[in-house]
């Protein structure tokens, strides 16, 4: 009612001839208005405007670093104890039960878990109850945040409302940070049907003075033990075997298991007497009472064997044997000594008798295999191949003696086989081979495979073996039951042995050379070019044309047979043969021997005093 003036201020005016508007500093009435009005920092700001007005705007800060939640608040998790009643509708020994879990909060993505610590035996599933994730507040799409979590209140999560009483330190200085004032802690409040199981239960004692049940709980899993010797050497292939007697203090039984070494040829049964409850002494039986019964009630027993009835070094029979006890463990001497009183607890020594060696016997050799392959079947479960001289190998590599050999044999046949017999140097072996004979009805080939020969006569443990020292040029060799004579050798045989005279003995020396130099001698002569006899090679050459054409005019000559029956007139192979034999042996293959022509070759074969060389004069004869 005081106004007189209700127009309003003018907002507009003119500067430099230019119209600009201004904030009115008055209202209606002529009352002055503060929030029109220029504050301090405003100020400040357009006293400073003529340095921009002058050099430009200034140049702005840049900005602070932004950090995202999921970097600043990570692995930052605020725990809180809560609890939860639960109903139990259908137990008479509680009504509800509580149950403790721990609230997180994860401020990295706002999410929520729910866990329930472990209790052994609890019955129910325990656990995760509420897996991690954003938990929704209202139906309104709000979620739980952090400002909504304090100490002393009620949250409903799923229908499920939980008390929280509790923070631990973390999460109590972060919410003080933020300014939230937290409620005084509350106590956790436990199950009674759990506290109730952990009280102690009421303890009855027994008046009886001997009760099982006593028994049993005072003397479970106590267990004497004895070392006991079964002497069973009056039975036939009895023996003295170690046991070990149990006594069982919860129900007095006995149990009797035998004492198994390694590799000692037994069975391992599980107990050689089973646990049960010995009798020592027996009721007068009546003659009407059957003498086998299944089981043995107390009514026919007097006396059953109680810890009183063993000691140590005492024999006791239980059910027929005899176990005489020689020791026990430290627990039986203890309790023996509060017990009973007992202090003689001395071991006696009990006499082990050293089982007699037994020698190894190693059995004839039944001819499969090498003997060093056989006999070590007799040392080893998994044989293991013989060792080799490596250097003996590597020194008589690829040297070889060639022997040719006669078979010795009652047949007529088998006595004009001839057969090569090759010694190998490198590791002492032997091989046979048989030169393959046409029209002679004898497979020829392979007769023997590499091997090693032991001499007639050698055992097992002492073998000995053909070396080449024993091959001479006569001698006789047994091959597994066939016997050979040694005919020929090749010069190569000769050769080696006189390079290492040392290694061999000289009549074997001896006797090769005896053999080999007089073909030596002879094959010299017979390809020297010397005439025989004053006769020039050329009128040799013309008496052999010769005697060819005179031979061929006998159609029923058959130059293959005169071969054949003069290489069987010579059985020692070396090409000589007498002048007598030599010449039965053309007449019985119908060469005119009283040509000319055939006489005069036949001395120009002859070498020595009635000897012949038959292959110079098979030489002569047509193909």
């Amino acid at each position: 009612p005081q106004k007189t003036s209700f127009h309003r201020s003018q907002t507009l005016g003119y500067k430099n001839g230019f119209a600009f508007s201004r904030l009115p500093t008055v209202g209606v009435g002529g009352e002055r208005l503060y929030v029109n009005q220029l504050s301090q920092a405003e100020l400040d700001d357009l006293s400073n405007m003529r340095p921009m007005l002058t050099y430009g705007p200034a140049k702005p800060a840049p900005p602070s670093g932004f950090v995202p939640a999921h970097v600043a608040f990570d692995k930052k998790i605020l725990k809180f104890d809560a609890y939860f009643q639960e109903d139990v509708p259908l137990s008479q020994q509680e009504h509800y039960r509580i149950r403790q879990v721990g609230i997180y909060y994860y401020l990295e993505d706002d999410s929520m878990t729910v866990i329930e610590p472990f209790v052994d035996n609890a019955g129910f599933r325990q656990g995760t109850l509420l897996r991690r994730h954003r938990v929704p507040k209202n139906d309104h799409g709000e979620h739980y945040h952090w400002k909504d979590l304090n100490r002393g209140m009620n949250i409903t999560m799923y229908g499920r409302t939980y008390r929280i009483v509790d923070c631990d330190r973390f999460t109590q200085v972060f919410l003080e940070s933020q300014g939230i004032e937290l409620n005084p802690p509350e106590e956790m409040v436990f199950d009674p049907y759990i506290e109730m199981r952990r009280t102690p239960m009421r303890k009855y004692i027994t008046p009886s003075d001997f009760d099982q049940f006593k028994q049993f709980l005072t003397y479970d899993k106590q267990v004497l033990r004895f070392y006991a010797i079964w002497d069973d050497t009056n039975n036939m292939f009895g023996e003295k075997r170690s046991c070990i007697i149990h006594y069982y203090l919860a129900d007095d039984t006995v149990e009797v298991q035998e004492v198994y070494k390694q590799n000692d040829g037994k069975d391992r049964f599980p107990a050689l007497m089973r646990r049960q409850r010995l009798p020592k002494t027996f009721v007068d039986k009546t003659k009407n009472f059957p003498s086998c019964v299944i089981e043995i009630s107390d009514h026919e027993v007097l006396e059953w064997y109680t810890a009183k009835d063993f000691a140590v070094g005492k024999s006791t029979t239980l059910l027929g044997r005899t176990f005489f006890i020689y020791d026990c463990d430290e627990f039986t001497r203890n309790f023996y000594r509060d017990k009973f009183g007992i202090t003689d607890f001395q071991p006696v020594e009990i006499e082990k008798k050293s089982p007699e060696e037994v020698p190894q016997v190693i059995p004839p050799y039944n001819g499969f295999g090498m003997l060093e392959d056989s006999l070590q079947n007799c040392f080893s479960l998994i044989p293991k191949p013989p060792r080799k001289d490596i250097a003996k190998m590597l020194e008589n590599d690829k040297k070889v003696l060639r022997y040719q050999v006669a078979l010795e044999s009652p047949n007529p046949e088998d006595r004009k086989r001839r057969f090569i017999l090759s010694y190998f140097l490198s590791d002492d072996m032997i091989s046979i081979y048989e030169p393959p004979v046409r029209n002679s009805g004898i497979i020829g080939g392979k007769y023997l495979r590499k091997t090693r020969v032991a001499k007639p006569g050698s055992t097992t443990e002492n073998a000995t073996y053909y070396e080449p020292s024993d091959l001479t040029i006569g001698s006789t060799i047994e091959v597994f039951g066939h016997r050979f004579v040694i005919t020929d050798a090749d010069e190569y045989v000769l050769n080696y042995m006189e390079s290492n005279a040392e290694r061999f003995p000289a009549a074997t020396l001896q006797s090769l050379r005896d053999h080999i130099r007089p073909q030596q001698v002879v094959k010299e002569a017979a390809n020297s070019d010397i005439p025989a006899r004053g006769i020039s090679r050329q009128e040799l050459d013309d008496l052999i044309v010769q005697v060819r054409e005179e031979l061929k005019l006998h159609k029923h000559l058959n130059i293959d047979n005169v071969r054949k029956e003069l290489l069987q007139c010579d059985q020692g192979g070396s090409g000589i043969l007498d002048k007598g034999k030599f010449l039965a042996a053309l007449e019985s293959t119908c060469v005119p021997t009283n040509a000319l022509l055939v006489n005069k070759l036949i001395d120009l074969c002859s070498c020595g005093e009635d000897k012949i060389n038959y292959r110079d004069f098979l030489r002569a004869l047509p193909s």
